[in-house]
């Protein structure tokens, strides 16, 4: 399957302070490197591009860490050297992590004029105690400011990340997060489930049980209220942990085809998300990023310092083909069978686009059941996969979890690795 937009995602490593349930690639205390690290940037953005055959820019996507530590000119200086190597569609999506805590009205405003469209901000709680075992360095005053803040600064397009789940965390403390968040009326919100990783603080408190271990039934039941509360407020729920705003246009387009499968991008859903989720290409920059494109898997060095040495002066003797870099560490040339398995893990997160028979032929040149004829029906007698058609898809089948799937997702999943 052929796609002419690609997306690119950008990872800026540096947090004032690093949380402690988070294992993401971060770290506190080195902003002094910033500069560096922005050049390192640049320089691996003009390498990938020289290498890069015309390709349409549609989504970008400056995750973390915490982004809104750049300041505004670095951010401009960055989406220049993109705009110089890469060529962006007209309505390109741009959006940025930031912590409530770290931003400005000057910095929104100046970044909302560099081009960024799309904030998504790591919010969590709306709870005191919670934000504060969860060591984040703002409060919910904070949050209300940022997103009236950024309102002014000229955004349309805000997301508000919570976590749910939490040790000794009650169903009515969430159910107060939700309604204070949709207070806000944001565009997008997005809803995940603790994790105790391995190596955090937080899975080595709650190994030697310092930390109670978070009930999985109730953060289940957490999980359905969000699905029925967020409905009944509007919010379409597109992907697992994803609920976007329908508009006007959404809510005619479903109802004349009886179908919430599709949502087009003229909906507020996250575009560059839905890129990893229907398993297409983006090309990948800085600190432990990671991309996809050109049949590769890979990933660059996950240390500040040593990414910066190996932009900043890189082995010239090496012969990196696209989308590769000298920060690359790790690259792995896809087979058909890995395609095919990410595809199902990635495409079945869509809540309600599923998988669609017709899709999977026109990528692969094979049926779904004749690749997967016995995950397909062992998934379906268990009451974890549906059989749909719709309207909108009048010529294909089309395979989504069940109520009972999204709870048990890793299970479906694991039928395809």
């Amino acid at each position: 399957m052929t796609n002419p937009n690609t997306s690119i995602y950008i990872h800026i490593p540096f947090c004032k302070h690093r949380c402690a349930y988070c294992d993401f690639n971060t770290y506190a205390g080195q902003e002094d490197s910033i500069p560096a690290y922005v050049q390192a940037l640049i320089n691996e953005i003009e390498f990938v591009g020289q290498r890069a055959e015309q390709m349409n820019i549609h989504t970008v996507f400056f995750g973390g860490g915490t982004p809104s530590l750049l300041s505004a000119p670095q951010f401009d200086s960055i989406l220049q050297a993109l705009r110089s190597a890469f060529t962006f569609t007209p309505d390109a999506e741009v959006s940025i992590e930031a912590n409530p805590g770290t931003i400005s009205p000057e910095k929104l405003k100046t970044i909302r004029e560099a081009g960024i469209n799309r904030i998504s901000f790591g919010v969590q709680s709306a709870n005191t105690e919670e934000l504060r075992m969860l060591e984040r360095i703002h409060d919910f005053f904070t949050v209300i400011e940022a997103v009236s803040t950024a309102r002014k600064a000229g955004f349309d397009n805000l997301n508000l990340d919570l976590i749910y789940g939490l040790p000794e965390q009650t169903p009515a403390s969430w159910q107060t997060t939700l309604q204070r968040t949709i207070d806000l009326h944001p565009e997008h919100i997005s809803a995940y489930a603790l994790t105790l990783e391995h190596g955090t603080p937080f899975g080595r408190w709650s190994s030697k049980g310092l930390l109670p271990l978070p009930d999985p039934d109730l953060a289940a039941e957490m999980y359905e209220y969000a699905e029925e509360f967020l409905e009944s407020k509007g919010y379409v729920h597109y992907e697992i942990s994803n609920w976007a705003k329908a508009t006007a246009e959404n809510r005619t387009q479903n109802a004349e085809s009886n179908s919430s499968f599709l949502i087009p991008h003229s909906s507020f859903v996250c575009r560059h998300n839905l890129q990893y989720w229907h398993s297409l290409p983006y090309l990948a920059f800085g600190a432990g990023a990671h991309g996809y494109a050109n049949g590769y898997r890979y990933s660059n060095a996950l240390r500040i310092k040593t990414y910066i040495e190996r932009l900043i002066h890189p082995s010239s003797f090496i012969i990196h083909p696209f989308p590769l870099s000298p920060a690359t560490v790790n690259q792995h040339k896809q087979s058909l069978k890995d395609d095919m398995s990410e595809y199902m893990l990635n495409n079945l997160r869509l809540t309600n686009a599923g998988v669609a028979e017709s899709d999977f032929r026109l990528r692969f040149g094979r049926g779904l059941l004749d690749v997967y004829p016995k995950e397909i029906e062992e998934l379906v007698n268990n009451g974890l996969l549906e059989i749909k058609t719709t309207e909108v898809l009048k010529t294909s089948v089309v395979y989504r979890l069940t109520k009972r799937g999204r709870l048990l997702g890793n299970q479906v999943f694991l039928r395809f690795v």
